[in-house]
């Protein structure tokens, strides 16, 4: 019977090396995605005034508004790889607001700014690609959380949408005022605490601006977007 043949004997440093790069792999696996920078280009326009609209300049990673007595939209489509994303991020500031108002009263509800995240059940996110903001937003089974900068409520207020009915819940970060101030929410918990359970697939993401209530005028600005 012949002998096994002998294995290579490893070096001490060797052995320490090999159990090391094997935590450092399992670490990596599990490192979160990189932060996906949305860029303001290529957005699409939703008026919603035959005779008004709001002036927004697109300028990649800042978006300017320019507002008086005017109300409009600005949207993008999120990307499938980041469909998943569970918390949001940028930077915002106001040089002229429009007056404290009250934001569940339809018709009353002027806001400086306010950035959408609209949501869908995983199985209707690839067919809902195509379509448009109107069409996401009377989607019964669309839940949209609005981030604001405006009306007459605290910070962290979570109230009713005048128009989204229940699929949609307005979230106050700002009052009405100036200032400048950098952001970060977690789409996930304020989801959870709008809707109940988990989010579906984040299929939009949008910007308005509302100063036709009031006649008001906005000189606002938001920039560096990110979904993480």
């Amino acid at each position: 019977m012949s002998r096994p043949e002998a294995q290579p004997r490893r070096s001490p440093a060797l052995r320490m090396a090999l159990p090391l790069a094997a935590l450092a792999g399992a670490l990596l696996a599990g490192t979160p995605a990189a932060a996906a920078q949305i860029a303001f280009s290529g957005w699409t326009l939703q008026k919603f005034s035959l005779f008004s609209k709001v002036d927004f300049g697109q300028q990649g990673a800042v978006l300017t508004i320019d507002a008086q007595d005017a109300a409009s939209l600005l949207w993008t489509a999120v990307p499938a790889s980041d469909r998943g994303r569970g918390s949001a991020a940028w930077d915002w500031s106001v040089a002229r607001s429009v007056p404290a108002t009250d934001l569940t009263r339809k018709g009353g509800d002027d806001r400086n700014a306010a950035v959408y995240f609209v949501f869908l059940p995983e199985a209707q996110a690839a067919a809902a690609a195509g379509g448009s903001i109107a069409s996401l937003l009377s989607n019964e089974a669309a839940r949209v959380l609005v981030y604001t900068w405006g009306g007459a409520h605290r910070r962290g207020e979570m109230l009713a949408s005048p128009y989204l009915g229940p699929r949609g819940r307005t979230v106050v970060l700002r009052p009405a005022g100036t200032g400048r101030h950098s952001e970060k929410v977690s789409l996930a918990k304020d989801y959870a605490a709008a809707f109940g359970g988990a989010p579906g697939a984040l299929v939009g993401v949008a910007v308005s601006a509302d100063s036709d209530d009031t006649d008001g005028v906005i000189a606002a600005q938001v920039s560096g977007l990110r979904l993480d």
